[in-house]
C-alpha cells in the first residue's frame, strides 16, 4: 500500500496571514488626526497658579511640628517636599519664592497637586509634551506683563 503524502501549501502562513490583514479593520489609530478621548483622571501637564502660591519661609517649633492651619496663610514648599522625583525646587521670583516645575523629571503621580494646601498646582489633560528642547519642560514662575501680583 503506497501512503499517501500530504501535499504542504505553498504558500507561506505568514504571506497569509499578512494578505488577511488586507480586509481587517486597522489596529492602529488616527492620531494626531484624530484626537483621542482621555478618561476623566487622566494625567498630563501640570497647571501651576503663581497667584494662589504663597510659598515663604515659615517657622517650626522644636519637636518640628507644622500646625496645617498655619500652612494655609504662608505655605510650606509641601509640594517640594513631597515630590518622590525632585521636580520641584524653590526660585526667587520678583523676591518672592516660588516653585518651579522640571517636567522633565516629573513621573506624574500628582502628589504635589494632593499636598499644595492653596490648590496652586492643578491637574490637567494636556499630554503632549514632546520637544527638542529641554528648557521648554521647565515650569519657570513668572509674573505676566500688567498682572498685578
Amino acid at each position: 500500500m503506497a501512503e499517501k503524502k500530504k501535499s504542504k501549501s505553498r504558500i507561506s502562513p505568514i504571506f497569509k496571514r499578512a494578505v488577511s490583514h488586507l480586509f481587517t479593520k486597522p489596529a492602529t489609530t488616527k492620531y494626531p488626526f484624530v484626537r483621542p478621548t482621555l478618561p476623566a483622571e487622566s494625567r498630563g501637564k501640570l497647571v501651576y497658579e503663581i497667584k494662589a502660591c504663597n510659598a515663604i519661609d515659615f517657622g517650626c517649633g522644636e519637636d518640628f511640628r507644622v500646625d496645617i492651619k498655619a500652612m494655609r496663610g504662608s505655605n510650606c514648599r509641601v509640594c517640594v517636599r513631597d515630590c518622590p522625583a525632585k521636580a520641584i525646587e524653590i526660585v526667587e521670583v520678583d523676591g518672592k519664592k516660588r516653585p518651579q516645575i522640571d517636567l522633565n523629571k516629573c513621573v506624574f503621580c500628582y502628589q504635589c497637586v494632593e499636598s499644595c494646601p492653596r490648590e496652586a498646582i492643578k491637574q490637567s489633560d494636556l499630554f503632549e509634551l514632546a520637544t527638542t528642547d529641554k528648557g521648554a519642560l521647565v515650569m519657570k514662575p513668572e509674573y505676566k506683563k500688567g498682572a498685578s501680583q
